[in-house]
């Protein structure tokens, strides 16, 4: 149930729900209040109803601000960049004792599909595979379960990765699976304890940019020395728009508001595990 309430409630904060949420409050005022004349013009209708409407007019006239702000990519593209470009790559990365390899970035096996899938945070299990061969650890440990009820259900996502990660030249016996964890912090929480049995502390952290600074904060409270990799880059230095491609980037775009939409899932899940004290 907890798990289950996680994933609702803050779908309310989020651009898209929150604007529902206010459309549907707007709309029940309208019906509750309205006492026009049926032998009333339609375009006569729809004035009176917002003239004596102010609160609906104001709820959807801040459901139109909330829709263009976070679906233009100006506005997605700096909320994105404020969490993503905490943790720059510096330099070549370090060695380290295992590579640590969230999940989130892939799809179970299930008919019509031929094979496991990667989705756009797929990077990361093929980055942290590409680390591996080049030798930054001996070992890559796959985290992350799947909940039945939730999504396409199917393995644990952990399966999925060492799967990729076989396919890509890892050998079998470098790979780690923790499947039990169903959010960061039962990543990091179950994570320590598999490497805790092996005496490995120090880690190089794989997981998208947006996801990083919130994993970072997480693993270093569960006591685990945690060198930041990350991946899946959504925003990049050469992103200069110029002349028409400005005023493009003001409208409305569904790519803006998912990436939105992402920067505040991890704003609003920094903010919850710091009052919780896991970050």
């Amino acid at each position: 149930m907890s798990l289950f309430l996680s994933k609702l409630l803050p779908i309310f904060f989020y651009p898209l729900g929150l604007s529902s949420l206010l459309i549907a409050i707007a709309l029940v005022n309208l019906l509750w209040k309205s006492r026009l004349s049926r032998n009333a013009s339609p375009a006569k209708t729809s004035f009176t109803l917002f003239k004596k409407n102010r609160i609906s007019s104001i709820l959807l006239a801040i459901v139109l601000i909330i829709l263009l702000f976070s679906s233009n990519e100006i506005f997605s593209k700096f909320l994105v960049r404020s969490l993503e470009w905490r943790y720059l790559p510096n330099g070549e990365l370090p060695q380290a004792e295992a590579i640590v390899v969230l999940g989130g970035g892939t799809r179970p096996r299930i008919s019509p599909r031929p094979w496991y899938e990667v989705n756009e945070a797929g990077d990361r299990i093929l980055y942290g595979s590409w680390l591996y061969k080049q030798g930054k650890a001996p070992l890559l440990v796959v985290t992350g379960g799947r909940a039945d009820w939730y999504s396409e259900g199917g393995n644990p996502e952990s399966e999925d990765m060492a799967a990729i990660a076989e396919a890509m030249g890892v050998p079998a016996s470098a790979i780690i699976q923790e499947s039990q964890s169903f959010n960061t912090r039962d990543n990091a929480v179950n994570t320590k304890h598999i490497l805790d049995q092996r005496g490995i502390n120090k880690v190089l952290l794989v997981t998208s940019a947006l996801h990083m600074p919130r994993s970072m904060e997480i693993f270093r409270k569960v006591g685990l020395e945690v060198i930041p990799a990350p991946t899946d880059f959504l925003a990049v230095n050469n992103e200069n728009s110029k002349g028409f491609a400005i005023v493009l980037d003001l409208l409305p775009s569904a790519e803006a508001l998912k990436n939105t939409t992402n920067a505040i899932k991890e704003y609003i899940g920094l903010f919850i595990y710091q009052l919780a004290g896991w970050a």
